[in-house]
C-alpha cells in the first residue's frame, strides 16, 4: 500500500518506499520510509486505524 508523506528536502508530498510502522513512546503510531525521488528519510504520524491497515 502506498503511503504519502511530506519530504523535507523536496518540499512536496511524495510517496514513501520501504515503509515500516512502529509505535512511538507516547503510544501513537509512526510510519517511517524513504522518499522515492531523493532518498531522504520521511516520517508520518498515523492514527491507530491507519496503522492497522498498513500492518
Amino acid at each position: 500500500m502506498a503511503l504519502e508523506g511530506r519530504c523535507m528536502r523536496c518540499k512536496e508530498n511524495r510517496e514513501m518506499k520501504d515503509v515500516k510502522v512502529a509505535p512511538t513512546a507516547r503510544g501513537t503510531f509512526m510510519a517511517r520510509g524513504k522518499c522515492t525521488v531523493c532518498g531522504t528519510n520521511m516520517a508520518k504520524i498515523l492514527s491507530k486505524e491507519q496503522a492497522e491497515k498498513l500492518k
